[in-house]
Parts: structure tokens; sequence; C-alpha cells
């Protein structure tokens, strides 16, 4: 329930708040281009609904929800396409442009606001983080990747001085980026359990799921199963065409089975085959997705000790954490893989990032900055 004083917007009880949420710009929701973002945000919608929050979702034209999430309203606009910050130059600099798809989508969402309770923007983009400097009204941000801009770092810092509380990390290794955050606030991620089946299969294939592209380190897991002998199954949009082909022509035809872009669905069943996935970031990867959709599958993960990885995997218990580029060690915990208890995996899983364990902690965190905002007015 809403009162207005004085034109602003006071809340009497927020047990049911009516949210917008900003997607990624990247690319439109189940076409795979938005990454993690994508599986982010059908699963804080799907637990935020079954908390009975009322959703807004601000998204790229020809976007689709997961099934679970087809209650919340779901408004698609057309913009120019936005490159992805982790393939431009750390010290680029913005122009913003009105027919930009990040400036189409904020605009909706600002033009919610007054029957909304905050916006949340899971977009990683320099407008949507400004604006909260210039309206008074709770946007919050869930950050998706790490330092990746000189300009975005520079304009959360500015922002974080005015208002701390209206940002969020995946991890502790993925804050650490930002310096300046002293008490970052964490809210890890969390899966749709309802769509992983856990399956008992310790002699599978191995799996190697994401982007294709540099940052990823495709390249050393491709040479750890060289290394015993063994295919590599790749899924993922290959993003990057070049460094594909030139990791395919230094092995044999066949090493790597490409196994392309699948929707959630299709790809757990797969993927909860295999015996073990090998993940390989050569950046401070955010959180790690595909570790836990693995082992919600029961599938240990060999896993670089870089960024949220190294908070997920528990060394010797559900997979094994290596230094990072260290390809000799991953190839000696491969071979040890079958000592892990695939149901300790799952039951990591659904401890500690199931969609209502991270809509619990999204939802206490938006009390905090709407409490504060309300103190604000006060004042």
């Amino acid at each position: 329930m809403r009162v207005k004083s004085e034109g602003k917007i006071y809340l009497l009880s927020i047990s049911r708040m009516r949210l917008t949420i900003i997607s990624t710009p990247i690319g439109s929701l189940g076409s795979g281009r938005g990454g993690g973002v994508e599986l982010t945000l059908n699963s804080l919608v799907s637990g935020l609904l079954e908390q009975n929050h009322f959703i807004n979702v601000i998204a790229p034209i020809n976007s689709n929800l997961s099934e679970s999430c087809r209650s919340a309203n779901l408004f698609t606009v057309e913009g120019a396409p936005q490159k992805s910050w982790q393939h431009q130059n750390y010290y680029s600099k913005t122009k913003i442009s009105k027919d930009s798809i990040v400036y189409v989508m904020l605009e909706k969402a600002l033009s919610l606001m007054n029957n909304c309770d905050a916006i949340i923007n899971l977009s990683y983009d320099l407008l949507p983080i400004c604006k909260t400097l210039e309206v008074k009204f709770p946007i919050v941000h869930l950050i998706s990747m790490g330092d990746e801009s000189q300009e975005i770092s520079n304009i959360i810092s500015r922002v974080y001085s005015n208002f701390p509380y209206n940002f969020a990390f995946h991890s502790r290794s993925q804050a650490s980026d930002y310096p300046f955050i002293k008490e970052p606030i964490i809210l890890g991620n969390g899966f749709e359990l309802s769509q992983y089946t856990y399956q008992e299969k310790k002699d599978g294939p191995l799996a190697w799921v994401g982007r294709v592209a540099p940052e990823k380190g495709l390249e050393d897991a491709v040479y750890v199963a060289s290394k015993i002998g063994e295919k590599l199954n790749v899924w993922g949009i290959i993003e990057d065409k070049v460094y594909a082909s030139k990791i395919e022509d230094f092995y044999p035809s066949g090493q790597i089975c490409w196994k392309g872009y699948l929707q959630t669905k299709i790809l757990q069943k797969e993927l909860g085959q295999c015996r073990a996935l090998i993940n390989t970031p050569k950046w401070n990867e955010a959180y790690g997705n595909v570790i836990v959709e693995a082992m919600a599958c029961g599938v240990p993960v060999i896993a670089y000790k870089k960024g949220g990885p190294g908070e997920i995997v528990q060394h010797g218990e559900t997979g094994f954490l290596v230094e990072p580029d260290d390809k000799e060690n991953l190839l000696l915990f491969l071979k040890q893989i079958n000592k892990i208890n695939r149901k300790k995996c799952r039951e990591w899983v659904e401890n500690n990032a199931s969609s209502n364990i991270f809509a619990d902690k999204v939802v206490s965190w938006l009390k905090k900055v709407i409490k504060e905002y309300e103190s604000l007015d006060e004042r």
C-alpha cells in the first residue's frame, strides 16, 4: 500500500513489492547472447513471483521469459545494439545515444516509476547508473561483471559515495575489483532447481560450457581433454569465431564436439550425463553460473580458482580448484574426479543457490535500500 505526501510516495507495507527489472542490452532474452544475465533474470523473476511480488521486465525485442516467469509483465523495446564491455577498450568513452537499446530500456523503466517500488538494473552500463543520481527513486544495480570499464568504475564510485546500498555483487571476488566499496553486498545467484535433474553418471564425457571467447579460456580445457585422449563437449554460443577456429586448428579433427547454445531444459539433460565440467576462466569471473548448473545435475567441477568459481566449488567436496592457468594440475585432478560424491554437488546448490534463496537475498537488499530512501525524504 502507498500514500502520497508532497509529491513523494511512501510505502506503508512492502510485503508485496512492485518491481521493474532492466535486462542486459547485449541480446534478447532466450538468445544466449546475454550470457549469465539471462539466467540470473529468469531465476530472480521466478523466485520473486513465487513470493507474490509484482514484476515488470524490460528487455530487447524478441525476448522471451522462461515458463515459470510468464506471469511477469514483459515489455520489449527496440534500439541500436550494444557491444559487450569486455570486448571494448577499458579506457573507451561512451557516447550516449537516444536510439541506443540501453537508453530506450531505461526510459521505459522510468515511465513505470509511479506504480513501482524500485528498479533493478541488471545491465552493466553507464546510463542506468548515472540516472541514480538524477532521479529521487530507488534504482539498484546488481553488477554482472568485474571492472571492465574505467568509465563505469568511476561512475559506480561516484554513485556509491551518495548511495552505498544501491550496488550488489554476485561474489566477493567480483566485488574486490571495486576496492572503493568497503562493505559489499553479496547476493550470489539463484537457479530454478525444478529445471535441473540430478543424474548419477560417473562414466560420461567431459564438458565445457560458456560463451566461446578468449576470456573464457576454452583452449586450456581442450588441452586437458586431449592429454587423456578424450573429446571435449562444448556448449555455448561461439562469440569469437576466429578464436574458436584457432583452437580447433591446433588439434585433430573431432577433438572438440561443438554442441551450440541450448535452452536450459535441453542443456541440463545432456550436461547431466557428463562425468565432469572443466571451467577455465582467464578473467575475474563474476560468479560462475555454468558451475552451479553442472552441480545441480550432479556433475562435479574442476575449475581455476579465479573469481566466483573459487567461492562456489568446495575443494574435495564438489570438485577441485586449481591455480589459474595451471593446466597440469587440471589434468591431475581430472583423473581423481570420480572420488567426488555427485549428491554433494546437488546438495550444495539446494542449500546455497536456489531461486528462492536468491530472491530472499534480493528482497532483503531492496528493503534496506527503500528504507534508506524513505529516511532521505524525511530529512
